[in-house]
């Protein structure tokens, strides 16, 4: 009679087989809970119940992790092919990866700081630069135009990470906090805004809105200036 062995030895694992995707998924998982510092083979070989060297079966390294990461997020920005106008399609491809990076606070600053892309991202970049060149501007000032919109669109996302980084701390509590060191007469306007953002003031959505309309309109002033008569 054959010996009784422990629950699960001997027999086929149950686990979903490790594959590329999965492992790219995890770390997502765990950048969205605390950051992408978190990002450890480790800590995603423990995420999936495996060894740390089983990851090496399928990725390089964590830079490769981490490039996939920064794809994986490029895939769910929404690039309309709907859509005629330039401005418009500018428009809906940044207000997209403005949600994109509320969701994953971490990818504005993995955005920048990888120096190698993977499919999604080199799309990503083609089509801008595509939607912007068909519309007349010139290779440079395609360049350009993408590189402003983009700046804004991380500066923002990384912007309202810090903002928001301690998230037991409501916006209310920290204005609350801010205004013990800005005293009215001494810093009025200051002052101001703080007492405004405590009242719920501060609308974060309508405040990328505004700069980002004001971003489009200087675009389409030169646009149009460089048009022949």
């Amino acid at each position: 009679m054959a010996k009784k062995t422990r629950e699960g030895a001997d027999r086929p694992s149950s686990r979903l087989p490790l594959n590329r995707d999965r492992i790219l998924a995890a770390a997502v998982e765990i950048a969205d809970e605390r950051g992408v510092g978190a990002v450890t083979m480790r800590e995603v070989a423990s995420r999936l119940g495996v060894e740390a060297m089983s990851l090496y079966n399928h990725v390089a390294n964590k830079d490769e992790i981490l490039d996939g990461m920064a794809d994986l997020v490029a895939e769910q920005f929404d690039l309309p092919e709907d859509v005629d106008h330039w401005r418009e399609a500018m428009r809906r491809r940044a207000v997209s990866a403005h949600k994109v990076f509320g969701r994953h606070p971490w990818a504005p600053m993995l955005f920048d700081s990888r120096e190698s892309s993977g499919p999604a991202r080199l799309h990503y970049f083609d089509w801008v630069l595509g939607k912007l060149m068909t519309a007349g501007f010139s290779v440079d000032g395609a360049a350009r135009a993408f590189s402003l919109l983009d700046s804004y669109i991380y500066g923002f996302g990384i912007q309202q990470f810090n903002f928001s980084a301690d998230s037991d701390v409501s916006t209310e509590e920290m204005a609350e906090a801010i205004l013990a060191y800005i005293p009215a007469g001494t810093y009025p306007y200051l002052h101001r805004m703080a007492s405004h953002a405590m009242q719920g003031g501060y609308d974060a959505e309508a405040d990328f809105d505004f700069g980002l309309e004001i971003i489009l309109d200087g675009l389409e002033r030169i646009l149009d200036e460089s048009r022949p008569e």
